[in-house]
Formats: structure tokens, sequence, C-alpha cells
């Protein structure tokens, strides 16, 4: 009998770690079940999960993760309350992946990379008696009064239909398209009569006007401050670490503010990153700083008492932006001229005049409509034996492996559900 005759208990849609996460356990709960994956492989997005490293989760309490999430964060709680941080932990263990905390709480594989995290859990996946199918793009749910049937799908060999009596929905978003993460699922569940919330970019890098940012493409500065502001009000700031590209602002901190800056960019407001050098010092302390360095190397030049203040590749766009000269003496700075340094050091302003598109985004904003999903169990409101799980959902967090955990927790629930 072909497998296509099978009316399967649980067929998962999408092979990322929601997916795997979802169809393993519902594996383990002896049903039948059939994992999707229109890729030559699973996992193609994880595979490359924090320039390879894999930031898994955080060692954050659950009220902690929950802020992280604004609003989906109580859609999210049964998820985490059935499987957080210490389980992911553990369950990882046994298929043997040791993992670490790191700075910020992160939490990395001890020593392995993205990849072999990737390759456990799928050997984790067929021990657990689950199906896979590669290269299977699923075209259309089967849905007959208000109870899912089945799919259909396109393969190498031709269309086919598979029955099912319960299917979970883990297709990611629309970022990283090479991965296969094209959005596909928002048309599914769109189709099927489910509300898709706008779907837009989120941890994406901002494009800023001029050519400073590319002036200083690849310097990477930590312990500074970014501040957001919105017409010219501040809306939020984040500490840490960020890079200067070729287009503009990326790194943690940038990435972590870009949600807001998506949301006044749609509105048509003027957004401004302002950069703190030196978070440490105050204005006070930072003039006490400037002054002992001024008078203790008065005969050097500008350009030269800089090098004890910044980075190298800052000091020709810090003298260009304060407009003192180079080569003047440092006795011979005035005191406006000081203040204007003192300024420029607190406050390094960028115009931000875009984003990097959605296929650049780490992840997607947006989504399944969290009101049709009850969060207990993850399944549909609207269509019985319908569940959803991962990035396709309305859920989005800052960088620091919050993201990936509700991946997993969410796939979790729907796998425990469905099976």
């Amino acid at each position: 009998m072909a497998d296509s005759d099978v009316t399967y208990d649980v067929i998962v849609i999408g092979g990322g770690p929601a997916g795997i996460m979802a169809a393993g356990q519902a594996a383990l709960s002896s049903r039948s079940v059939l994992l999707l994956e229109k890729m030559g492989q699973l996992g193609c997005k994880l595979r490359i999960t924090g320039k390879g490293r894999c930031n898994l989760t955080n060692d954050a309490t659950i009220e902690d993760f929950l802020r992280h999430f604004g609003k989906g964060g109580n859609f999210l709680k049964p998820a985490f309350y059935g499987f957080f941080v210490n389980e992911l932990r553990e369950f990882l263990n046994r298929i043997g992946i040791v993992t670490i905390v790191e700075r910020g709480k992160r939490i990395f594989p001890e020593r392995v990379s993205a990849p072999a995290v990737t390759d456990a859990l799928i050997h984790w996946l067929n021990d657990t008696g689950a199906q896979l199918r590669n290269h299977h793009r699923v075209t259309k749910l089967e849905i007959q009064n208000t109870q899912i049937t089945g799919v259909q799908v396109a393969t190498p060999q031709g269309n086919k239909s598979y029955p099912c009596k319960s299917l979970i929905l883990c297709t990611g978003g629309m970022s990283y398209p090479l991965t296969g993460a094209t959005g596909d699922g928002y048309r599914l569940a769109q189709e099927s009569g489910h509300r898709i919330i706008p779907v837009r970019p989120a941890l994406v890098p901002l494009v800023t006007a001029g050519n400073t940012a590319q002036r200083l493409q690849g310097l990477s500065l930590k312990n500074v401050k970014a501040s957001l502001l919105v017409n010219g009000k501040k809306q939020a700031e984040e500490f840490g670490e960020m890079l200067f590209t070729h287009f503009g602002l990326s790194g943690p901190i940038i990435l972590t503010l870009s949600g807001r800056v998506v949301t006044a960019l749609e509105q048509n407001a003027k957004v401004e990153i302002a950069l703190d050098l030196k978070p440490a010092l105050d204005q006070q302390k930072l003039e006490t700083r400037l002054l002992r360095e001024f008078q203790q190397h008065g005969k050097q030049q500008y350009h030269t008492l800089l090098k004890s203040l910044l980075p190298a590749k800052l000091i020709p766009v810090c003298i260009d932006e304060t407009g003192i000269s180079r080569s003047k003496l440092a006795s011979n700075i005035t005191t406006t001229e000081r203040q204007r340094l003192r300024n420029w050091l607190k406050d390094f302003r960028f115009t931000i005049t875009g984003t990097r598109p959605i296929t650049e985004a780490i992840i997607t904003a947006g989504g399944i409509d969290l009101k049709e999903v009850n969060s207990r169990t993850m399944e549909s409101r609207l269509i019985k034996g319908l569940l959803f799980a991962g990035e396709i959902l309305d859920i989005n967090a800052d960088t620091g492996g919050y993201n990936l955990q509700a991946a997993f927790s969410t796939g979790y629930l729907a796998g425990i559900s469905a099976g």
C-alpha cells in the first residue's frame, strides 16, 4: 500500500526546530506521524542560527521570557510551563548536546556547532519512528466540515494527497528564503480561514542616511548604548554590542531596537539612532576626563589625542563630525570645541531611512492571529485537528535565544496535543 493511501494520525509540515520537536513528540505517543519538508534536508535555517553557534535558549526566568515577547507573552505561558529551559537542556543532553551558559545568560552547545545540533535532532526524530519526506511541498490543506482531513503535496514524482487526522503547521516565517522560509504557511492558514497579522521584518539590520556607516564598515563596538528616537523623543534604549555595515547599523542592540523602528517607519515618523560611546561616564565625568587628557597631553595634535578615546577607525569620522582640525594642538582646543567633542561622544547620531529586506531579517513579526489559536493546545479555534507551532504564529522576541525556545516549546505542546 502506498503511503499516500495511509491515513496518518499526525502530519507535520515544516522541518525546522518547531516541526522536528512536534513530529518527534507526536510519534512518541505511538502514533503514525509523517513530517513533510519542501527542502532537501531538515533544519536548514537552524544550521546557520547564531552565526553557526546556535543560541539555543536563555537562562532567564519565565517571567523575564514573557516580557521579551511583549503582547505575545501571555499566549506562551502554557507552552513554557510545559516545556521550558531546564526541560530543553535536559532533552538536548539526552541526545548528546551538552549546553553551557554564556554572557547575557545565553545558552549555547558546549562543544559543537549549529549543524551538529541539527543532526542530533534529526537522529532523535528518526529514533521516534516518525516518517520523513523531503522535497515535499504542501500546496493545499484538505478540510471538510471544519475538520482537517489531509494535505495535497507537490513532489519530484508528481502530486500526491496524504490523509490525516491532525496536522501541525510549522513552516516558519519569511526570512532567509534560501532555507525554505518563504511564507507558504501564511497562505495555507489564510485559505483555511485564519486571519494573518501583516508580516514584517523583526530583528533586522537598519539602513542609514549618508555614508558615515559605510566609512565605519566592519567596526564592532562593545559596551555602547543605542537610543531610539522617534520624532525627537526617546522610545527605547539598549546597551551592548553593535556593528557598522556598508548599508548602516547591525549587531545585537540594533536588532533588538529594530522592531520598534519598523513600526515608526510605517508611521512615516522621523527615526534616529543615537549612540553613546561612553555610557559609563555621565556628562560631568566625561568633561573631567577630557580636561585631564587635554591638560596632560597639551602638545599632542587632536587626532593623536583621540587614540586614547576611540578606535582608530572612528577617529576620522569624529574629526569630521566635531569640525576640529586634526592637527590642532590639544592645548589650543577651546572650551566650545571640547564641549562639541563631549556632546558627540554621548550622542553620535544616525538618521534611519529603512531596514534591510525581510529576507535578511533573523525572524519575522506578524503571522497567525493568536486569538484564533488555543494557547493550551496550539490547536486552531476554527479548524479541528489543525495546530500551529513556531514562527508562523504572531510571536517574536529580542535576540538572546528567546525565539528558538518558543519554537521548541510550542512545537512540544503541539506534538503532545496532536498525539
